[in-house]
């Protein structure tokens, strides 16, 4: 079983990779270009119009590869990755029509209202609680170096969640802004709860979290400095939400901070530096934010950013892997 997930991962590498040639260049000839912020760092304004909405490559891959492994090979035994696949695809699909309102040339140009937009977010994670809880029967969560489950009871855990899943969404979405980053972090995040569901036995699990990764990993060859495709929030709305999914039916939600250290630096970033900006009356705590344009304005390079992001990204995820082992 572990050897047809790993090659089921290898398969949608392949996939997205053959796809991934033509679907960019659709994207180019159509003008789906990204906008950049003008409070930018200055090194951003050459990506003005580089094509964005490459994350339907992403979780495209992902829901035809789902799809038929679980009609070919785990039928009815395999339905419960149904559930992080509809989050993955909602998510997407939320992201998709926000990169839409905010492309260069686009009517609006400001993107979703902030507020329309997590509304949605909210609501798709009230589904994913009310199908974990009520259909899949979790309402557990393993603490770290615990081996007995803490149970919560079914409003706790709907709460935990809502605010995982939202949470994990927008934190992925705020590392999303340097070539490769949020692709490679994730990356190594499904790999680590990969892990961690073959230690706990969950095959489909672990079938689902390779094919994420292989996906990904395909991505990211289109995505590499520099980048000839970005994700945006048609991917990285998705894989935060996806990944939360994942966490949470591990039981080892509480390892995602762990785990996912680099998207929650990147989120606490933004909150401290807004929170620090209204305190202090317009001061700010670091040069800009989020954290990775920090380390821009203070001279790294994007590549040296993203290399040295996804090193801790690897030592977090195996200290993750550690911690669910012991």
């Amino acid at each position: 079983m572990l050897a047809l997930s790993l090659g089921l991962g290898v398969v949608a590498f392949l996939i997205a990779m053959l796809a991934g040639f033509p679907y960019v260049r659709f994207l180019r000839t159509r003008g789906l270009g990204k906008k950049i912020r003008i409070e930018g760092p200055s090194t951003h304004t050459e990506k003005m119009g580089t094509p964005t909405m490459g994350g339907v490559l992403i979780w495209a891959t992902v829901l035809v590869v789902t799809l038929l492994t679980t009609t070919l090979f785990y039928r009815e035994n395999g339905r419960s990755i149904l559930f992080p696949l509809f989050v993955l695809v909602a998510s997407g699909v939320l992201g998709l029509i926000d990169d839409k309102m905010s492309l260069v040339g686009g009517r609006g140009g400001q993107g979703m209202r902030a507020r329309f937009k997590l509304a949605w977010q909210i609501g798709i994670a009230a589904v994913a609680a009310s199908g974990l809880y009520a259909i899949l029967g979790i309402d557990h969560v393993f603490l770290p170096t615990v081996r007995e489950a803490l149970h919560l009871g079914g409003l706790a855990y709907c709460a935990l969640v809502l605010v995982t899943i939202v949470g994990a969404a927008n934190a992925v979405n705020l590392t999303d802004g340097l070539d490769g980053l949020a692709g490679t972090t994730a990356a190594w995040a499904f790999a680590a709860y990969a892990a961690i569901a073959y230690l706990y036995g969950q095959l489909f699990l672990v079938t689902f979290c390779l094919v994420m990764m292989g996906a990904l990993l395909a991505f990211l060859w289109f995505n590499a400095h520099p980048a000839e495709v970005f994700m945006g929030d048609t991917g990285s709305l998705a894989i935060g939400a996806t990944l939360a999914v994942v966490a949470l039916m591990t039981g080892q939600v509480l390892l995602l901070p762990v785990i996912g250290v680099i998207f929650v630096a990147e989120a606490v970033s933004v909150i401290l530096q807004v929170g620090y900006f209204k305190l202090s009356g317009g001061k700010r705590l670091l040069r800009m934010s989020p954290l990775h344009h920090h380390f821009e304005l203070l001279g790294w390079s994007e590549t040296q950013i993203t290399q040295r992001f996804w090193l801790i990204s690897i030592l977090a995820s195996l200290l993750g892997i550690a911690l669910a082992l012991v």
